[in-house]
């Protein structure tokens, strides 16, 4: 995003989550200005949109937890602005079909589309 602006932010929201909107139930962000379309967010995606509270971390475990892995791929010290589509499309990829021990040995997008591991994975 170009702008960091609550209708732009509002906006690319709804783009990417309306057409999976019956899998979304919440969503949680910082509390930045941003997020101001929040009840617009709620209401067309039927979610709870909640609000971490200010340097509690811990409020958004997964999130931290997935920076720390795209941080494997795109270090402290690499200019975001320099990063491809192409790039976030091959680590998007990667995360979401890595196996992960909180789901049970399935991944991401195992667990988020229903899909049963084959019987080699299952083993």
């Amino acid at each position: 995003m170009e702008r960091k602006t609550a209708a732009s932010v509002t906006s690319a929201i709804l783009r990417l989550l309306k057409p999976i909107a019956h899998r979304v139930h919440t969503l949680t962000s910082d509390n930045g200005r941003e997020f101001a379309g929040h009840e617009t967010i709620a209401k067309a995606l039927d979610a709870k949109f909640f609000f971490a509270h200010p340097y509690a971390s811990w409020e958004r475990g997964l999130n931290e937890n997935t920076n720390g892995l795209i941080r494997q791929y795109f270090p402290k010290h690499r200019d975001f602005s320099t990063i491809t589509q192409n790039e976030v499309t091959r680590v998007m990829d990667k995360l979401n079909n890595r196996p992960r021990k909180c789901l049970g040995i399935k991944t991401p997008n195992q667990v988020f589309f229903g899909i049963n591991p084959s019987v080699a994975l299952a083993s």
